[in-house]
């Protein structure tokens, strides 16, 4: 798979305190993030974001929408960013429904800025880990749309488990087009053994509808 080239991930500041915003803001970028601030819920969702890569660090308690509620818009794309909760306002019940949601991590404010640099180097982490599965999920079912019919019933039986001959039974064909058939499904899948074939697979299934 060509991939292209990589975008340096954004740091999304949403945050309705324009004194903590700005020191923010100026920490990141000393610490060589690329930063991009909001004021409130609204203006981050309205805001246009070509880069999909990065974070959300995020206030809970802001004018209009707050942060679990933009965490929940989140949650509904794609490839969700991961969030980091940073307030002055939380609490317990808070927090566990933040962290229940998925949230990266909950940071009460004032924070230090080690713990903060920390907490988004782990998140931009899980970013990319995400975003990895996400391209080798669609790139498997490229190939795999790539397969004739025949293809893939031969496909399926050959992670089932089933041997050549066994596969020809089912399918009612000789064991040497069995042979043929399964070749061409480890070169259209590019893969180099049954046990990655099998995995592939599983990558596959795994991939949300």
């Amino acid at each position: 798979m060509i991939s292209p080239a990589v975008e340096k991930p954004v740091v999304y500041l949403v945050d309705d305190d324009d004194s903590f915003r700005k020191a923010v803001t100026r920490l990141l970028h000393t610490a060589g993030y690329n930063v991009r601030a909001y004021r409130t819920a609204g203006d981050f969702v309205l805001a246009s974001r070509e880069n999909r890569r990065g974070c959300v660090l995020l206030d809970v308690r802001m004018p209009g929408p707050g942060g679990l509620d933009l965490q929940k818009a989140l949650g509904k794309e794609a490839e969700p960013l991961p969030v980091i909760f940073l307030t002055a306002h939380g609490d317990v019940p808070i927090s566990v429904q933040a962290m229940k949601a998925g949230a990266a991590d909950f940071l009460t404010k004032p924070v230090k800025r080690d713990v903060l640099l920390t907490a988004i180097r782990m998140a931009l982490a899980r970013d990319q880990r995400i975003h990895t599965s996400h391209e080798l999920r669609y790139e498997l079912r490229t190939r795999f749309e790539r397969l004739t019919a025949r293809e893939r019933e031969v496909f399926d039986w050959v992670v089932a488990g089933k041997l050549n001959k066994q596969i020809a039974v089912e399918l009612g064909m000789a064991e040497r087009t069995v042979k043929a058939h399964r070749a061409q499904v480890m070169t259209k899948m590019r893969a180099t053994s049954l046990a990655e074939l099998v995995h592939f697979a599983d990558e596959i299934q795994s991939e949300p509808t």
